[in-house]
């Protein structure tokens, strides 16, 4: 692979001057730190996979099933820590004078690593929301006491704060997602297959508007034909090499 600041010195230049970098990130990040892509041989979970379980009709079908993946996969998510791709990505937050990180992942390890204003396209794990009221609330680091859990102020059964197959996302998220797509300079692509819709027409949008994409990514996914820039490796080894191009940079 050829090193990560090559070919970038430019745009870097532009960044520092003002102009938008965005980080759109997907499962491949946290891959890194453990957690399962739910693709390939992570696909699936006591014989099911993900996109089984995680749709409105699953839950309304059998909650306490769909309820016992989640609380498996929070297990995952809180015994996991950010890894040296998510560090990253906070250190060009901090280097850079206007970064947007946008995240198809639920796990909040961008958070956990420093990155702030993420902005959530798929809510989080972290959370938890009522089906009657809609109130959100945080889920606590010890297993619910029962499955399915129930909202303390109503009784209603509680969900993850996670949108699921067939949902829409939630609208300030994708309009602010869109926004900084269309106001980037550069637009990092990082452990995302793009297949996912609507978050993988982001990169499309940036192109458009004639960002500078670069896809971080040990594959090749539906997002590399709008590439200019492809690294064919891991995140945790690509991204602390682009931040130590922001830091080091002058201005």
């Amino acid at each position: 692979m050829t090193d990560a600041a090559d070919g970038l010195g430019e745009a870097f230049d532009s960044l520092r001057a003002g102009r938008l970098l965005t980080i759109l990130t997907g499962a491949g990040i946290s891959a890194e730190s453990g957690l399962p892509t739910f693709r390939g041989e992570d696909g699936l979970w006591e014989g099911h996979h993900a996109e089984e379980l995680a749709t409105p009709e699953a839950f309304a079908r059998d909650p306490v099933k769909v309820w016992r993946f989640y609380e498996w996969r929070r297990g995952l998510v809180l015994a996991a820590t950010p890894n040296a791709g998510h560090r990253a990505v906070a250190r060009l937050q901090h280097a850079l004078p206007r970064v947007a990180v946008v995240t198809q992942n639920v796990d909040g390890l961008h958070q956990e690593a420093g990155s702030t204003d993420v902005v959530e396209l798929h809510g989080s794990i972290r959370r938890v929301r009522c089906t009657r009221e809609g109130t959100v609330r945080p889920a606590l680091g010890a297993a619910f006491s029962e499955l399915p859990p129930r909202c303390p102020g109503c009784g209603a059964v509680l969900r993850p704060d996670v949108v699921w197959f067939g949902e829409p996302l939630p609208e300030a998220a994708w309009r602010r997602a869109v926004e900084a797509a269309r106001q980037s300079a550069l637009l990092l692509v990082v452990g995302t297959s793009a297949l996912v819709t609507p978050a993988a027409g982001l990169v499309v949008i940036a192109a458009r508007a004639g960002a500078f994409v670069v896809e971080v990514n040990p594959d090749e996914t539906e997002a590399t034909p709008l590439a200019h820039r492809v690294l064919r490796a891991p995140a945790a080894k690509v991204l602390p090499r682009i931040a130590d191009l922001a830091e080091r940079a002058p201005g």
